[in-house]
């Protein structure tokens, strides 16, 4: 990244020249983290970001508000990532469709800010919302029902770890986790009172559990 666009966004996340060809850097209040789990000292970031800073980004930074800390991704996502990604809002949405349903399905990138009061905003790769007074002109406030991230390679324990916990929190019913390395999909339960996950290769057809009769075959997806 040079020049002018390179400046621009420096002084918006400052960041240095040094750190600049990371795909991804996390900023927190003490240390930046890069996406392969590095730590870079002393990027410092000085204030807290809020959901107007958010909002206020340029139209093609990809990024994510986590508790007032602005998470951005300049890689480009995958070509398996990006197939993954269409055959299942397609089958989701044909579905909520045949059953004249109410829910919404949006692919990412899709603004959903998990609590009111809080300044995190996130972007799963896949959103699907039931309530439709969550529904706004910014994208989603509060948990949708079902959320679907799609690992890419260097951020799998972003997808693993943070935004489980992040969404399980949230009061996210349903996650799943797609990782195209492994061939695997995680199937998490979250609305009850405890977690439980199903594991899933490329060649299973998987319930979703959140519906009663909507089976996903992976091995009848076009990828």
């Amino acid at each position: 990244m040079k020049g002018k666009k390179y400046k621009e966004l420096s002084s918006l996340f400052g960041i240095s020249e040094s750190t600049a060809n990371c795909q991804r850097i996390v900023y927190t209040s003490t240390y930046t983290i890069t996406e392969k789990g590095g730590f870079i000292m002393p990027l410092v970031q000085t204030k807290l970001y809020t959901e107007a800073d958010y909002y206020n980004l340029p139209e093609n930074v990809r990024a994510e508000l986590i508790e007032g800390n602005l998470i951005y991704n300049q890689a480009a996502p995958s070509r398996i990532h990006q197939a993954i990604l269409s055959e299942l809002h397609t089958v989701i949405n044909n579905y909520i469709k045949s059953k004249n349903g109410s829910c919404k399905v949006y692919p990412a990138p899709f603004a959903v800010k998990l609590r009111k009061d809080r300044s995190t905003i996130v972007e799963p790769d896949i959103s699907v919302i039931c309530d439709r007074n969550k529904l706004t002109d910014h994208g989603c406030t509060g948990a949708p029902d079902w959320i679907i991230e799609i690992v890419s390679p260097g951020n799998s324990s972003h997808d693993y770890i943070f935004k489980l916990n992040l969404y399980a929190n949230a009061g996210v019913r349903e996650y799943w986790i797609v990782d195209p390395d492994k061939k695997r999909i995680f199937v998490y339960i979250l609305e009850k009172a405890k977690f439980e996950v199903e594991t899933y290769t490329f060649e299973d057809k998987i319930k979703a559990n959140i519906y009663e009769d909507l089976y996903i075959d992976f091995a009848e997806l076009d990828l």
